[in-house]
């Protein structure tokens, strides 16, 4: 199976570890992986600012680099709905393959791969964050205000890891604050968001905070840090490919 790796700009910029663990994970699992070297920002900043009329050229070029690819992946949920729900390059019929092919990596292993084990080792008591874009948009978990049965592929996956002990939180899906652009625009809101998020965490024990968005984990991050929290922040490919002893 061939994968094109996409890996957002904030990841290759920030945390470029998540990409090597997406990527060890992916062949692990026996994906032949292939990383397009032209890819570039996807274009969310311009969308949730309002400014998706401008965004043509990054439509392109993401087409450009990613068609006739059997499947997308990516270890962002907020990226992968963005380019699921808006892209529109000049080549429609590649941009409506790539639309329908572009996954998140959490729902990539449990409904295509569909992973039933994994060799990773985690000893840490673990918050799972689940980001409103995976969970909401792309539907990777259940929404706590429905009346049905709960379910969540980033959760499934971790309790295959050995060693993890999953807390539980009073409000698991409670948004992170960090909004793309709004952390800019409403920043007073976004941290006190973001201060009640890392709180639940707190409150239950968690020695690491993980997800499936590495913006919600840097917003999240930058809290704990000012706080002086010994908690870490760790994307969940992270864990996945983890191997500590």
């Amino acid at each position: 199976m061939k994968v094109a790796l996409f890996i957002p700009c904030y990841i290759d910029q920030f945390y470029p570890q998540v990409g090597i663990a997406t990527l060890e994970l992916l062949e692990k699992l026996g994906c032949e992986v292939v990383f397009p070297l032209n890819q570039t920002c996807c274009g969310q900043p311009m969308a949730n600012s309002g400014f998706e009329h401008l965004n043509k050229d990054c439509d392109n070029n993401f087409v450009e680099n990613f068609k006739g690819y059997d499947y997308i992946v990516s270890p962002s949920g907020s990226c992968t709905l963005h380019i699921k729900d808006h892209l529109h390059g000049s080549d429609e019929t590649a941009s409506k393959h790539i639309r329908k092919n572009i996954y998140e990596l959490s729902e990539f292993l449990i409904d295509v791969l569909k992973v039933k084990n994994l060799t990773a080792k985690f000893p840490y008591k673990v918050g799972l964050h689940q980001s409103c874009h995976g969970q909401r948009g792309l539907k990777i978990a259940q929404m706590s205000e429905l009346v049905a049965p709960p379910f969540s592929k980033a959760e499934q996956l971790l309790g295959m890891v050995a060693g993890i002990s999953l807390i539980q939180l009073d409000r698991k899906d409670e948004c992170c604050g960090f909004g793309g652009t709004f952390c800019v625009t409403e920043e007073a809101v976004s941290v006190k968001m973001g201060k009640d998020r890392v709180a639940d965490h707190t409150r239950n024990d968690a020695e690491v905070i993980t997800g499936s968005d590495v913006s919600c984990l840097m917003h999240m991050e930058g809290i704990l840090r000012r706080q002086g929290s010994k908690i870490k922040v760790k994307h969940i490919a992270e864990i996945l490919n983890s191997v500590v002893s």
